[in-house]
């Protein structure tokens, strides 16, 4: 488990100054925002693939899996993914319409961001409880408790890295 946690504190690092690099911007420490201000659809794409290439090799790195349970976990795991990715669809949509927009935004369109944004965590979630039992089956309940364990660490440094984009201002 100390093999995951530096795995992922070098990934959450490398994935930062990457997408810092990859961007050519620097952060604007005082709002959050890139220098240019909105995130792009190419900043959001780039993000998202880099994101989900070095998720899928983390956790395969520390899931001990046998050939057969990997038979087994591996197409559970792609659909799940296909889940998530749907949802996450939606929600770097409401992130960018965010960085976009939020300046001139009213109070009205706030509570409807936030109402999206709170729809998009408990679906997320709705999706996770939906797989559980899926996981359980294909691979034994104490690796179906270590890959939800990892997914879920790499799914919250996703979202830390997310949010190093969003400003942090309203006007």
């Amino acid at each position: 488990m100390k093999y995951l946690r530096v795995l992922c504190f070098l990934f959450l690092i490398a994935v930062t100054f990457g997408v810092d690099a990859a961007f050519g911007q620097a952060v604007n420490v005082s709002n959050g925002s890139s220098a240019g201000g909105a995130l792009s659809d190419a900043e959001i794409a780039l993000l998202r693939r880099d994101l989900r290439s070095e998720k899928k090799r983390l956790i395969a790195m520390n899931l001990p899996l046998t050939d057969e349970e990997a038979t087994r976990f591996w197409p559970v795991y792609d659909r799940y993914v296909g889940e998530m990715t749907k949802l996450h669809d939606g929600f770097y949509a409401i992130i960018k319409d965010y960085s976009e927009n939020n300046t001139t935004w009213t109070d009205a369109q706030f509570t409807t961001m936030l109402e999206k944004w709170v729809k998009f965590q408990v679906d997320a979630a709705k999706t996770r409880q939906t797989f559980i039992p899926l996981v359980g089956k294909a691979i034994p309940p104490k690796k179906a408790a270590l890959f939800l364990q990892i997914d879920r660490r790499l799914y919250a440094m996703m979202d830390l890295q997310v949010s190093t984009f969003l400003p942090l201002r309203t006007q």
